[in-house]
């Protein structure tokens, strides 16, 4: 067993996984038992498709909450050292030209190099924790492989799906949307330049007008254009969506009060209802995103832009699939993603050291 920390800074929201990892000696399984888990919006983006550059009161917010994760790493006694701790950085890292500003205070404050990770490594990482949990099929698999496991007490297992074919994987975070086509691991990826903060400030920081809406909406459906050269949109047999965008739709399309883990992990929709949803939210007023409980304040300003994103993706997909002769008519969420698909990583080349 190895404890491990995993921290995922996109352009939104930092996250923290502590959890003891365990790989099966006889089919390389990881099964992750976590131990705690931390969410913090701090919107390391805020800016960065405008001025190519990380805010200095954005780095500051952020910063604070990394010395935050390194006290709670301590108190857990997880060694901070390449072993048992990774930190990702994404796409708002990723665009920033004075990123070493955020790297070096990172490495002072947690002792570890962060990892600013390619759109590629990012859409493998995403792949690799979306079938660690309940919303990745009857039984999933991370990076290594292995047989299926049950899993109890709070584990997440890896395991290969049964599945009659490739399902596509969606993370949609911030700044960037990943596609990632594949069974057990990989076939095809994209990262598109797309996401709930980006949208927001090039098209809807002033509100939802017609005419913004119609700009967004054109710009995501080109990016979908290029991607469907690089990912076979129309193959997919199940479509999985990550991150704090599309678990809020899914939060709403289920009519919930209050964000539910047990409920919206692994949460199948119709296609039809989840469209619904979005329209709903891309619509909605400041008034009904305020009495949704389920809606960070920190997400509220970004969710419009968000839930556009999800559903010209949804569109498309079932669009594609239907011309391909298989028509894809239901969604599945996952809460298990990149944070997981780090911790998995670190838990194999942990036991291997």
């Amino acid at each position: 067993m190895t404890r491990v920390a995993a921290i995922d800074c996109g352009t939104n929201t930092i996250r923290l996984l502590v959890a003891d990892a365990i790989r099966e000696q006889r089919t390389g399984t990881v099964r992750l038992h976590p131990l705690h888990r931390s969410s913090t919006i701090v919107r390391l983006g805020q800016g960065v498709d405008r001025t190519g550059r990380l805010d200095a009161d954005a780095l500051a917010r952020t910063l604070q909450v990394v010395h935050e994760y390194a006290r709670t790493c301590a108190d857990l006694d997880v060694p901070l050292d390449a072993g048992h701790a990774r930190f990702v950085a994404t796409s708002a890292t990723r665009d920033a030209e004075n990123r070493d500003e955020f790297v070096d205070g990172v490495r002072a404050a947690l002792g570890i190099v962060p990892e600013v990770v390619s759109g590629q490594e990012e859409a493998r990482l995403s792949f690799a924790g979306s079938l660690l949990g309940s919303g990745g099929g009857a039984a999933a698999t991370d990076a290594q492989g292995g047989d299926a496991a049950d899993a109890d007490d709070g584990e997440r297992p890896g395991g290969h799906p049964a599945l009659p074919g490739p399902r596509l994987v969606v993370d949609l975070g911030g700044g960037s949307t990943e596609l990632v086509l594949g069974v057990d691991a990989p076939q095809a990826a994209c990262s598109m330049n797309t996401g709930s903060v980006r949208i927001t400030e090039r098209y809807l920081a002033d509100g939802v007008t017609p005419a913004a809406e119609d700009a967004a909406r054109a710009e995501v459906r080109g990016l979908l254009d290029r991607a469907a050269d690089a990912v076979d949109l129309g193959a997919a047999t199940r479509l999985v969506g990550l991150a704090g965008t599309i678990s809020t739709v899914t939060a709403h399309a289920l009519g919930l009060d209050a964000f539910d883990r047990d409920v919206i992990d692994g949460a199948e929709l119709s296609v039809e209802r989840v469209l619904a949803s979005c329209d709903a939210i891309v619509h909605s007023t400041a008034a009904q995103r305020e009495s949704w409980g389920y809606l960070l304040p920190g997400r509220r300003d970004v969710i419009a832009a968000g839930a556009l994103v999800w559903s010209e993706v949804v569109a498309r997909v079932a669009a594609d699939t239907a011309v391909a002769g298989q028509p894809l008519t239901t969604t599945v969420t996952s809460l298990s993603d990149i944070l997981d698909g780090i911790a998995a990583s670190l838990a194999s080349a942990g036991e291997a050291a």
